[in-house]
């Protein structure tokens, strides 16, 4: 029942704003993914499968960024806090990119370089476009 509770808690207080934006936008730069990665191995017919884990690996990693935004690695002024945001989005990028990289037998690399870049402009979109705002 405890953990129950502490899950409504968690709950109560995410960012659901931030939340969507990351989501959103995750699944905007897995349609470009898809766009570029679909000409590297033949089109679209006969790698559907491929492809449609492509853009899902990018949904997941709009979720995950979306869900860690009170993760903080730096903290104070306002320069700290875009420090924060970048590295927070190259470590998800990272992370999330790697399980498609390893699943192609470490051999698509762009897909894994734009896995990077992706992290970090989902998480500057959802810092920046998400902010809660306050009950009055």
């Amino acid at each position: 029942m405890k953990e129950f509770l502490r899950i409504l808690e968690v709950l109560s207080t995410m960012n659901y704003k931030r939340f969507g934006i990351a989501t959103l936008t995750g699944a905007l730069l897995g349609v470009i993914c898809i766009l570029g990665a679909s000409g590297r191995i033949g089109g679209w017919t006969g790698n559907e499968v491929i492809l449609v884990g492509l853009w899902y690996n990018r949904v997941i990693m709009g979720m995950i960024i979306g869900l860690a935004g009170n993760l903080i690695f730096f903290s104070g002024t306002p320069t700290k806090k875009w420090l924060n945001t970048g590295m927070r989005g190259l470590m998800f990028g990272i992370i999330v990119s790697l399980q498609f990289f390893l699943s192609s037998d470490l051999l698509d690399w762009p897909t894994f370089l734009a896995g990077f870049a992706y992290g970090i402009v989902i998480d500057l979109l959802a810092t920046a476009l998400g902010v809660k705002r306050s009950k009055e």
